[in-house]
């Protein structure tokens, strides 16, 4: 994962805990809660591994349990083993065995973030992180205006808040900073809004950038 990515997700959890009055915070509490978001990261890491422990425990006794109970061993002696017995997948299964997989998969990035921000470029990682926030800070009122002239009508108050903070980010990123590309910055706005918003939020971010974008001739 390259480090920009890495800010970009510590980014948006930074400004998960910011509260409206973003204007008033220095570039000192900013590395504050950059350094606060790794923790939260990891400790929510920790806490999706249990709970994919868990669910991976529960799987292996249903399977006990089917193999018990399978006509074949019934019959057997009580005290000998068990025979192994064929298994049909069920979609009970596939459906847990599927959130295992994205538990993993997300708790595995999420992990190479906090690694990427401890390690040898951590200076890069958190000066980029702190420059997203200290642009949108003072840029704040152009950037909330601009994702409000283009939601079609909704209060920018009544927009989901990971939405608009992945918007904020992005639009920060695409009009002010100008280091990243166009498409790897709203690639990976889409990528955030998979894997920390609503199901329909990657349509709706797509669509406000794609009119940043065109009407600032950024393609």
């Amino acid at each position: 994962m390259q480090a920009r990515r890495a800010s970009r997700e510590l980014a948006l959890i930074l400004f998960s805990q910011l509260d409206n009055k973003i204007i008033n915070y220095s570039e000192k509490e900013f590395e504050e809660i950059v350094l606060k978001s790794i923790r939260v990261l990891s400790n929510n890491s920790t806490d999706e591994l249990k709970s994919a422990v868990t669910s991976l425990m529960d799987i292996k006794n249903k399977i006990a349990d089917y193999e018990a109970d399978s006509p074949s061993n019934l019959e057997r002696p009580i005290g000998v083993e068990n025979k192994p017995v064929p298994l049909p997948m069920t979609s009970d299964l596939e459906e847990k065995i599927d959130t295992i997989l994205d538990i993993v998969e997300k708790t595995l990035l999420a992990l190479e973030v906090a690694e990427i921000a401890v390690l040898d470029t951590q200076d890069d990682v958190k000066a980029y992180v702190i420059n997203i926030a200290k642009t949108y800070k003072e840029h704040h009122k152009e950037i909330d205006d601009i994702i409000q002239k283009y939601s079609k009508g909704w209060d920018i108050n009544r927009l989901v808040k990971m939405d608009k903070d992945i918007l904020r980010i992005s639009i920060a990123e695409l009009l002010y900073i100008k280091e990243a590309p166009m498409r790897v910055v709203v690639d990976e706005a889409l990528e955030l809004a998979k894997k920390y918003s609503t199901d329909d939020s990657s349509a709706f971010i797509n669509g406000i950038l794609a009119k940043v974008v065109m009407d600032n001739g950024l393609d």
